[in-house]
């Protein structure tokens, strides 16, 4: 996914490129500064990130907010009207995430009920760093504990037979959780003043087993990858 990220930029860049070249040689003048030509600065990573991951909310809602400026600076809505409708289109966009959210975290917390985590695995990280690397059939379940530390869990050299579930605290820390690439990955997460990054291609199948990650970041960060 990295690569196909790469590749559009590129090309974003080399048609700028030529078309800056062609306009320095006189052949043809294409004003690629025309008025609201700053909202690409937005609309362009929000389109390349809603490629990159479909399901990433935050691309739509800094897609829409690149057109409506670039809308209004090309004088078809009014900067009065957005200023008006600003906050009560905010409290919509932070509904429909919600119940989005709350959906997908549904689905999930029901198929997680139905896996034993009987024997989960417990490993911690406090003020410290803990690498972990388990290979065939090590990795049963997991939960990963981690405040002012850091803990690196791979399981990508790991026989995954059935579903599994990990479950990862990140507070003032960070937890790196990298999975095989014969998996498909769930994620259920709460963020505070944190994140969690999921930059495993979402390529679902029914024919791969799942490992489910429940994670919790404040003030740190949960990747997987």
């Amino acid at each position: 996914m990295k690569n196909k990220s790469n590749i559009l930029w590129g090309i974003v860049l080399i048609v700028i490129g030529i078309i800056w070249g062609i306009n320095s040689l006189g052949i043809v003048h294409i004003n690629i500064f025309f008025k609201g030509w700053w909202t690409l600065f937005i609309i362009v990573p929000s389109i390349i990130g809603i490629i990159k991951n479909v399901r990433e909310f935050s691309n739509y809602v800094w897609l829409l907010l690149g057109v409506v400026l670039l809308l209004c600076t090309r004088g078809i809505l009014s900067f009065e009207l957005i200023r008006k409708l600003l906050l009560p289109a905010i409290l919509v966009i932070v509904g429909i995430s919600f119940i989005f959210k709350n959906i997908t975290s549904e689905k999930i917390s029901k198929k997680m009920k139905n896996i034993d985590t009987d024997g989960m695995e417990i490993y911690v990280a406090s003020f410290s760093e803990n690498k972990v690397k388990l290979v065939g059939d090590e990795f049963k379940n997991a939960n990963l504990d981690s405040t002012f530390g850091n803990i690196k869990f791979d399981i990508s050299q790991c026989n995954i037979d059935e579903d599994k579930i990990i479950k990862a605290s990140a507070i003032f820390a960070g937890v790196e959780i990298i999975v095989p690439q014969n998996v498909n990955v769930r994620v259920k997460s709460t963020n505070i003043f944190g994140g969690t990054s999921n930059k495993i291609k979402d390529n679902k199948s029914d024919e791969k087993h799942t490992v489910y990650i429940e994670s919790f970041a404040m003030f740190g960060g949960v990747t997987i990858r």
